[in-house]
């Protein structure tokens, strides 16, 4: 077997578990938000939470321990568009709220047959596609041109902003560390509902396991002088458009780690509703939800591409990288789902 093969079993399996712990858990961050803003229950939002103190605890390690750096991530920009960021941010948590779910949510509902997450993803997937490399990446390329500034410390991350003053990099990093996912912990933890509740618990446990797991995958299991596979983790936005040209033109091009992960993610939904007798072929009632959930699709995909990620990608993949870039893109998709869910362009509850 060679490299490249290896890096697309494992990434094929580490979805096949994200997909497995979505459809049995509910993980979301959008549900999370809504939860938490709107009916008052905190469960799934602390659940993000502690994935993402997992996340950035374990992928820090694996950063210190091993060869792998995690500035050589897309996320870690010495130089990027801050209004761009936290416009895609604000696009696609308000896109997030309109369909109802992230991408890789999306893809857990499709494995349970919901079909009206299917049109979700191809609307996102052609969305990020077009805004990437299409019809409207001219205009995303200029954009980036126009407002783009150096951040000013190297590596672009928090250590490196705070070694900028003079202090250790290595002590910064395992302050920092501490600091943020020692904070996002004692948030979800200090919930009792929290606490008691299983599936809410191993759920920001096990994904937040993946993150790294999937670091150590492309830059560990998939390191090769002659062919390298590139740094990446979990993210949605791109890989969704790349499964849907691959399924069209799979003779032409080759399939790549997200791709796997796509995949995955989808086959292990698709089988643990089947063993737990909770597949359910659902659709849409009425046109109207039909063209809300389209076009928060479309956001989600033009807004992820401008904000080089999506909930996950940029929520947990970004942050557990500590790249100052995420925390931007990660404030834009919060100020998009508020203003969608408590905002004066709040959105009305999803129907069907």
């Amino acid at each position: 077997m060679t490299t490249g093969e290896l890096v697309l079993w494992a990434g094929l399996i580490i979805g096949l578990a994200f997909g497995i712990c979505g459809q049995l858990t509910g993980f979301c961050l959008m549900s999370g938000l809504r939860g938490w803003w709107v009916e008052g229950d905190g469960r799934k939002i602390r659940a993000f939470a502690l994935a993402g103190a997992v996340a950035i605890l374990g992928s820090q390690m694996l950063d210190a321990l091993t060869p792998m750096s995690l500035t050589q991530s897309l996320y870690v920009q010495g130089t990027f568009s801050i209004p761009m960021v936290v416009l895609g941010g604000a696009l696609f948590g308000y896109g997030m709220v309109m369909s109802n779910g992230c991408g890789a949510r999306s893809l857990v509902l499709l494995g349970q047959g919901n079909l009206r997450s299917f049109l979700v993803l191809v609307c996102l997937g052609l969305a990020a596609g077009m805004t990437l490399t299409g019809l409207i990446a001219p205009l995303r390329v200029a954009g980036n041109a126009a407002s783009s500034t150096g951040v000013g410390v190297s590596p672009a991350n928090l250590p490196g902003l705070i070694g900028a003053l003079g202090v250790d990099a290595n002590i910064a990093r395992w302050v920092l560390v501490a600091l943020v996912s020692g904070g996002l912990a004692a948030f979800a933890l200090k919930s009792a509902a929290f606490r008691a509740d299983p599936k809410a618990l191993s759920s920001g446990i096990v994904i937040g396991i993946l993150i790294p797991a999937g670091w150590y995958v492309t830059g560990i299991l998939g390191y090769d002088d002659f062919d390298p596979t590139p740094l990446a983790s979990f993210t949605f936005i791109a890989p969704i458009g790349d499964a849907i040209q691959y399924a069209m033109l799979a003779t032409g091009t080759r399939l790549s780690f997200g791709v796997a992960i796509v995949i995955g993610v989808f086959l292990g939904a698709l089988a643990s509703a089947l063993l737990t007798r909770t597949a359910k072929i659902e659709g849409f009632t009425r046109p109207r939800s039909m063209i809300r959930y389209m076009l928060g699709g479309a956001l989600m995909g033009c807004g992820g591409a401008l904000a080089l990620g999506c909930s996950i990608g940029q929520g947990l993949t970004g942050l557990s990288t500590l790249a100052l870039t995420s925390f931007v893109a990660i404030a834009g998709i919060l100020a998009g789902a508020a203003m969608a869910l408590r905002g004066p362009v709040r959105l009305p509850a999803p129907q069907p």
